[in-house]
């Protein structure tokens, strides 16, 4: 008896068990299966709720277009403004969406917010026109406008309108007068260069013989000077420093060693002409042709300017580094704002050197006689100023042009005395 109890009992339970077992998955999959095809059937009733929409607004239109024009065409009044009715309020819908979709891509909400506002100022203006009586003045000065002196009116006008005839000519005629001077300038600049180039050359088949050595008699120095003298007077100031750096870096200006019978020049054995700064021969000496040159703003780094005249030069803004200098007279010259980096004013120590003289011979060693004149010189803004350099200039420069030098000269004699 006990055993079919137990029996029982226990297939109550497993049956039990299983129905919770179907209720648990029939819950876990009912959330799942059941609603797609719901949810199928809603997007597609819904999309096609929506075409049939959009399908039914478009096919009004066209009918409302062919009832207007039927209105139209038969003369039936009532029925042509029922067509135009129905046209503009179904289509005012689609125009008024697709025109802010336009406004929306083509705009920037910042682009808009200035359109509205320029809008809305522009309205307010007119309001504000409107309730001063400006309109109403307007309309009053129109009425008792008489029409009769409008033909002055037109002389008038045909007058003006000639005044801005010969103004338009006059602006014709000063823009072709700068045009024509800009192609006369680069005209003149391309002359100039062929000039120049023709003046290399000349000097180069002038001291240059066949073997490629340089070979000067007098003659042909006095030649050379002469040509150097000719085109340094008839070039600006950039001709001017492009001459200088030629016959610079080509050693021309540089006193060279002669032998004591043919008087030509002699080789230091390095590949180069021996320098003789005391007795050596220049090719081309510059003496005076630099004399009041103007040469501001110019390119003169590396050149060899020495013993040469340049009284009164304007070498303002010039690029004079590793330039040499010595026993070159800059007498009142300007020097305003040069780069004088490494330029070589005199030989040996600054304070034994002092300025070129007339009569007694340079010591190079020393420095005696050796150094630049520059009494009265500008110095204004020179840059890149030496300690020597500054004690050379302060020493020798004089008292007036010591108040121009960078820094001041506190400390440094003057041993010009003037």
């Amino acid at each position: 008896m006990t055993e079919r109890q137990d029996s029982l009992s226990s297939e109550l339970n497993s049956s039990s068990a299983n129905q919770n077992h179907n209720s648990q998955e029939q819950k876990t999959d009912s959330p799942v299966i059941a609603p797609e095809p719901a949810k199928a059937a809603a997007i597609k009733k819904t999309s096609t709720r929506g075409l049939s929409i959009n399908l039914s607004q478009s096919q009004i239109i066209i009918i409302a277009l062919v009832l207007m024009g039927t209105g139209l065409w038969f003369n039936i009044s009532w029925l042509g403004i029922i067509g135009a009715s129905t046209s503009f309020l179904f289509s005012l819908g689609i125009v008024l969406n697709a025109t802010r979709g336009l406004i929306t891509k083509f705009l920037t909400p910042q682009e808009r917010k200035n359109i509205l506002g320029f809008m809305g100022f522009v309205a307010a203006i007119a309001g504000f026109l409107k309730y001063c009586g400006f309109y109403s003045a307007l309309s009053n000065w129109l009425n008792q406008f008489e029409y009769d002196e409008f033909g002055s009116w037109a002389d008038w006008v045909g007058a003006l309108g000639q005044i801005s005839i010969a103004i338009l000519a006059v602006y014709v005629a000063w823009a072709q007068y700068v045009i024509s001077k800009d192609l006369t300038t680069q005209q003149n600049r391309i002359t100039q260069q062929q000039t120049i180039d023709a003046y290399f050359q000349g000097i180069s088949d002038l001291t240059i013989n066949d073997e490629g050595l340089l070979e000067d008699w007098p003659q042909e120095r006095a030649i050379a000077e002469g040509r150097t003298a000719a085109i340094l007077s008839s070039v600006d100031a950039v001709g001017k420093a492009k001459i200088i750096r030629f016959l610079s870096q080509s050693r021309l200006l540089t006193p060279l060693k002669r032998d004591n019978r043919l008087g030509r020049p002699m080789l230091d054995g390095a590949g180069g002409y021996a320098e003789d700064r005391l007795y050596g021969t220049r090719v081309i000496s510059l003496g005076v042709m630099l004399a009041g040159a103007d040469l501001s703003s110019q390119d003169l780094r590396w050149t060899d300017l020495s013993d040469a005249n340049m009284v009164r030069a304007n070498l303002t803004r010039s690029d004079l580094v590793k330039a040499n200098l010595s026993r070159t007279i800059l007498y009142e010259a300007n020097l305003a704002a040069a780069d004088l980096k490494g330029t070589q004013l005199h030989y040996g120590l600054p304070e034994t050197a002092s300025p070129r003289s007339r009569t007694d011979i340079p010591n190079y060693e020393t420095g005696e006689y050796t150094g630049v004149v520059l009494e009265r010189v500008n110095f204004t803004g020179v840059k890149r100023l030496s300690g020597e350099q500054r004690y050379y200039i302060c020493a020798w420069c004089g008292e007036k042009s010591r108040n121009t030098v960078p820094g001041g000269c506190e400390g440094i004699p003057n041993l010009l005395g003037r």
